[in-house]
């Protein structure tokens, strides 16, 4: 499993400028016009994770296969998307298939690159695309009250329910609130159920200048201040740069970011937070034909991981050999960690940590 995120935003912020450097492909036109994205452009990416590296040369494994995520690049929305303008409906319905936003916003001021809002504001582009999704949800709700009102007055069950999820979801948009902001204890799977858009989590990104990709600016510090009061978590990029460093080799980028005052990729930074956002992480199988890594959301249990690989490893799930990370680095592999009682066998209660490696032993 990886995890699927919709680019969003404004048109002319660096969506797809954004979008092309973390796929390293051409796949979206970048252009100064909006709606220059009219189908959404879907790319896979793999996963860096240095640990990865680490158990193929420890396991002598003749392949490395690192995890992947999907990036959708939808376009551009604009001020009364909700009713139809611009593309709206189509994008409202792209966004509603992935499991999380990242919202880029414009941080950087360029008199020859249009905004259609006629200035930089990241904090109002924000709550102009906020808005939107909440009045698409809204009128989505609305549209299933007199049905289910129907129901519930005939003593329908399962609709007297339904409407009692959907009441504090309805009061919060109302208010102006995003529905994430009052899912009902114990009713995430139902609410989920609904495809409301403002209850995915949402990652803010910052599409600073080059010169302050290090550092950050007054727009994205606004920025950092509205995702701090929503819980939200905001990263810094330059989609200008992340361009250049696409196109470079591993030894090249890291002396290119180096230079530029930076530890890592813009790619790298929104993957560890999208992998925060949405609570994944890996695990790994290590064997001399490949050394792989397996995304999972954290919690699960050794039998569903199993599953990820294979659904037969699930159905006749016996147990699981399980070395952390740390363990099997420090005394060379399997092997070494055996011998120094680091191996342990879980059975299918076991929740699996991020950083095992796991070998299944499975009957089918």
């Amino acid at each position: 499993m990886g995890f699927n995120c919709g680019i969003v935003g404004l048109p002319n912020v660096g969506k797809s400028t954004l979008f092309n450097a973390l796929t390293a492909t051409a796949t979206a036109q970048a252009a100064n016009y909006p709606f220059c994205t009219i189908e959404p452009n879907t790319g896979r990416v793999a996963v860096p994770d240095p640990r990865l590296d680490k158990l193929v040369e420890i396991g002598k494994s003749q392949r490395e296969v690192p995890t992947s995520l999907e990036f959708v690049d939808i376009a551009g929305l604009v001020r009364g998307a909700s009713k139809g303008e611009g593309l709206g409906n189509q994008f409202l319905a792209n966004i509603r298939e992935v499991d999380a936003i990242i919202h880029v916003l414009r941080c950087f001021e360029d008199d020859d690159i249009t905004h259609v809002e006629g200035g930089v504001d990241p904090v109002r582009d924000a709550d102009i695309i906020e808005t939107e999704l909440m009045l698409a949800d809204l009128d989505s709700l609305e549209k299933r009250l007199p049905n289910l009102e129907k129901r519930a007055r005939n003593r329908d069950a399962e609709a007297t329910a339904q409407l009692a999820v959907m009441a504090p979801l309805m009061e919060a948009l109302r208010e102006g609130r995003p529905a994430r902001t009052a899912i009902p204890a114990g009713e995430e799977e139902a609410v989920r159920r609904l495809q409301l858009l403002t209850t995915k989590p949402v990652l803010y990104v910052c599409n600073v200048d080059e010169d302050s990709a290090a550092t950050g600016n007054k727009f994205s510090e606004q920025v950092q201040a509205k995702a701090a009061a929503e819980g939200a978590a905001a990263v810094i990029v330059s989609a200008a740069i992340e361009a250049e460093v696409s196109q470079l080799e591993n030894e090249e980028r890291r002396e290119f970011l180096e230079g530029l005052g930076l530890q890592d990729s813009g790619l790298d930074r929104v993957i560890a937070a999208g992998y925060k956002l949405l609570g994944l992480c890996t695990y790994f199988t290590v064997g001399p034909k490949e050394a792989r890594a397996w995304t999972i959301t954290a919690g699960t249990k050794a039998p569903q991981a199993a599953a990820v690989i294979h659904n037969d490893f699930e159905r006749g799930f016996i147990a699981c050999e399980t070395v952390a990370y740390d363990d099997y680095v420090q005394y060379g592999g399997e092997a070494g960690a055996k011998e120094a009682g680091r191996l342990r066998i879980e059975g299918r209660d076991y929740v699996v940590q991020d950083g095992d490696v796991l070998l299944f032993r499975f009957n089918v």
